[in-house]
């Protein structure tokens, strides 16, 4: 089946507002010849003469009379949807966008980030989405919106990213611990019992791999896959845990923090989106919401 050419309603607009095929040509700066053969073509396509002559002039037809109703809304709309997005206007946004993280980003920038934008665009709802996996699948089908983590070589190259902040890991033990007072050195530190937070289930992470440099070995007594259920045992037991400091503040109070003795690499944690979101005025103001809270 043969696809019309839709580029037909625009003559076919001015053809019918003007009644005339002179003054259609010279309103879409078309010689008139050219005008009468688009006329010519628009008659093949719609099997109605349109336009006939009347004494000097031309007179619609009734199928001319239908589609005149119809079209001149129907292109319109087209040169609507065609147009560069309106202005974002916050005030009257409705919408609720999904923002997936770790355990933390929560409890951590959650507060500040939907007071944020709740006074800046009442009608928009987050929707906070916890990150049990690295899978860029949510973002590709658009069940999540924006995305926060560590960007490594399993992200999608597809997918866009920017840094927000960059993190280290410190030590955290209840504040009447014995590691809560004096100098904390590898041995003493690996000598504790610890808690291992791990999505993905594995006995040993990069703290391990530091002792392991200085010839040290630490007791694992539990593995977890997130940051709040390692500081809940820290913080009614005598274990021990790594986690990185800014990306937990708000769940370590009332605990004591301590730089760990080995060194070990810091971390950036970064937004990510899919790029049909990236020229979205809505989701752009977003990102920069996100931005400022987390730069804060």
């Amino acid at each position: 089946m043969s696809v019309p050419d839709l580029n037909l309603l625009i003559t076919l607009d001015v053809l019918l507002a003007e009644g005339s095929v002179a003054r259609a040509a010279q309103r879409l700066r078309l010689s008139p010849s050219a005008m009468s053969r688009t006329l010519a073509r628009l008659r093949e396509t719609t099997g109605d003469p349109l336009l006939v002559r009347a004494g000097r002039g031309l007179v619609p037809t009734p199928r001319a009379l239908e589609l005149r109703e119809r079209v001149g809304p129907l292109v319109r709309d087209a040169e609507t949807l065609l147009r560069p997005a309106e202005r974002l206007d916050l005030l009257r946004l409705a919408r609720t966008f999904t923002l997936r993280g770790s355990d933390g980003f929560v409890e951590n920038f959650g507060p500040a980030l939907v007071a944020r934008l709740g006074a800046e665009a009442p009608g928009v709802r987050l929707h906070f989405k916890q990150k049990t996996h690295r899978d860029s699948t949510p973002l590709r089908d658009g069940t999540v919106d924006l995305d926060t983590g560590v960007v490594n070589a399993g992200t999608s190259p597809e997918i866009h990213t920017r840094a927000l902040f960059r993190d280290r890991f410190i030590g955290v033990v209840r504040s009447d611990h014995p590691l809560a007072t004096g100098p904390v050195s590898a041995a003493r530190y690996a000598a504790g019992r610890h808690v291992l937070v791990s999505r993905q289930g594995l006995d040993r992470g990069l703290v391990d791999d530091a002792l392991q440099a200085v010839g040290l070995e630490r007791d694992i007594a539990t593995i977890v896959d997130g940051f709040s259920a390692a500081l809940a045992l820290v913080r009614a037991s005598d274990l021990v845990t790594a986690v990185p400091e800014r990306y937990t503040h708000n769940l370590r109070s009332g605990l004591h923090s301590f730089t760990l003795p080995v060194a070990t690499p810091d971390i950036t944690v970064s937004m990510l989106w899919h790029p049909r979101m990236n020229s979205d005025p809505a989701h752009q103001w977003l990102r920069g919401c996100v931005r400022e809270v987390c730069g804060e």
